[in-house]
């Protein structure tokens, strides 16, 4: 029985962590049709799918190929469809709704394709961030992210890396947070909507609070998987 898109991103990202071949799974997602991945419904079917693609080719390409950053990022070495992706176009392009990479998330690419555009999310998640791992010591661990039950799994990605990525210093009215949060400031909808997330995410009112930004950890750190 042939699988659809979002369960080839689940199988290539298994296969990923049990380092087992992956060349029939790639090939799979190559001879897909355009028209199912332009058919993707609505964002929840494209988060799950281009999350799970994300981690898995990011590991292929580190792990397999030997590719270096920031190469990693730029080179169209991603097939699927028929079509060449680089992870830039899956994460600023298609995830972030073409935002320019070094804009803090303010503002668009203009010089984005006409097929990133149209493949892109129609709003921008936040939680994503806590989604995509880039291989980094500080970035958020690899789970599988299901259509079905994304929403949830999501919001339990966006909890636990607070949690664990955060210091709250009551006495000095101030909190230690990610760097993602300063590099993507528009995604979070500036410091005002940071406050909020915390506050709703982890009951934490920290409105009359500073907020710090901790170093951010490129020590490789491969085969995070929640």
């Amino acid at each position: 029985m042939s699988k659809n898109l979002n369960q080839l991103s689940e199988q290539l990202l298994l296969a990923v962590k049990m380092q087992e071949s992956t060349s029939d799974i790639k090939l799979e997602l190559e001879k897909k049709s355009f028209n199912e991945l332009e058919g993707f419904s609505d964002d929840n079917t494209k988060k799950a799918f281009w999350i799970n693609i994300y981690n898995a080719f990011f590991l292929i390409l580190r792990k397999e190929q030997k590719v270096e950053k920031p190469a990693i990022y730029k080179k169209k070495l991603i097939r699927v469809a028929n079509i060449n992706f680089s992870l830039d176009d899956i994460e600023h392009g298609i995830l972030r709704r073409y935002r320019y990479k070094y804009s803090l998330g303010f503002l668009r690419n203009f010089f984005a394709l006409k097929l990133i555009k149209d493949l892109a999310v129609s709003e921008v998640d936040y939680r994503i961030h806590f989604a995509l791992n880039c291989g980094a010591k500080s970035c958020p661990p690899i789970a599988f992210y299901n259509l079905e039950k994304i929403d949830t799994q999501l919001n339990l990605a966006t909890q636990s890396f607070l949690e664990g990525e955060t210091d709250f210093y009551p006495d000095k009215k101030e909190v230690h947070i990610s760097m993602l949060f300063k590099w993507y400031l528009g995604d979070f909808k500036g410091t005002k909507g940071i406050k909020k997330i915390y506050l709703n995410q982890l009951n934490r009112d920290i409105s009359t609070y500073n907020i710090k930004f901790k170093p951010y950890s490129w020590e490789e750190d491969l085969d995070n998987f929640s």
